[in-house]
């Protein structure tokens, strides 16, 4: 009927999608959208459209994506042991440390456990290395990043 290919019709509807999405996802202001939507160059009349079909249905976007959202398994307990293996048949003297530790996860309403074993210094390592994320979570421009994520 509007004798448009099917491919600028399906990208047309994929870019509406897009924008209607991320812009949800952000819960950008009625002017911050208007200025996204601006420099397509759509007439006044499409841009205000588009603007009052946002306006109606972020909130229904986001519960959407809200619901689509990959539930991962949260923290619940950490049970850990240091075991040290002092000698064996073969080397009388030795010094073998694992730490062996049981993390407890809430994911659904179940709990799982899951068991891992490392040695000191893989398990120091790694210590430092979420020390440093967390460390770097309180820049600015995290701080910026998350915000808007939210």
């Amino acid at each position: 009927k509007l004798n448009i290919g099917v491919d600028t019709i399906q990208h047309g509807v994929e870019g509406l999608v897009y924008l209607l999405t991320e812009s949800s996802k952000l819960m950008i202001s009625e002017v911050d959208f208007q200025d996204s939507i601006h420099v397509l160059g759509f007439s006044d009349e499409l841009n205000k459209s588009l603007l009052q079909l946002y306006l109606d249905n972020r909130k229904e976007i986001r519960s959407i994506l809200g619901e689509l959202a990959p539930r991962l398994p949260s923290y619940h307990s950490l049970e850990w042991r240091l075991d040290v293996q002092l000698a064996s048949r073969s080397l009388r003297q030795q010094i073998k440390p694992a730490v062996t530790m049981k993390l407890h996860l809430n994911q659904n309403e179940d709990q799982t456990a899951q068991v891992l074993q490392t040695d000191p210094a893989t398990l120091l390592h790694l210590i430092q290395q979420l020390e440093q994320a967390l460390g770097e979570m309180k820049m600015n421009h995290c701080r910026r990043i998350v915000r808007n994520m939210k």
